[in-house]
């Protein structure tokens, strides 16, 4: 089906969302930090990234302003799957580019949902 890209410092966060995403079909990659993130959304151009907010080396709010700034990248759906669930952390993570905003924890049936939804959105 598609590619997505999973980046999070969290093994166990990892982990679920590549099982629920594989189980649906997709291929799912996986970086642990901000900066290998951005890297391998350049390199492997995935059809969407699911990111995380607090991580080492490079936050996910600068992954999502630095592949909106990028015009080979821009177009790309992210969704934002962070822990910092206030209004004003939501409208951050918006303004900065990002297409849906997931607070942890999660339901993964609905993280899988939204993935489908960004995915039929982004193929039209």
């Amino acid at each position: 089906m598609s590619r997505i890209l999973v980046v999070d410092d969290d093994d166990d966060i990892c982990a679920l969302v590549a099982f629920k995403l594989e189980s649906l079909g997709h291929e799912v990659l996986i970086e642990r930090d901000g900066e290998g993130g951005l890297a391998a959304a350049r390199q492997e151009m995935p059809d969407l990234v699911v990111l995380d907010w607090m991580m080492p080396r490079m936050t996910g709010l600068e992954v999502c302003l630095a592949v909106r700034s990028d015009p080979g990248l821009e177009r790309m759906p992210i969704i934002l799957l962070t822990a910092k669930a206030q209004e004003a952390d939501v409208q951050r993570g918006f303004a900065a580019g990002a297409d849906d905003y997931l607070v942890k924890p999660f339901s993964p049936r609905e993280l899988a949902s939204r993935v489908e939804a960004l995915l039929t959105r982004a193929r039209r």
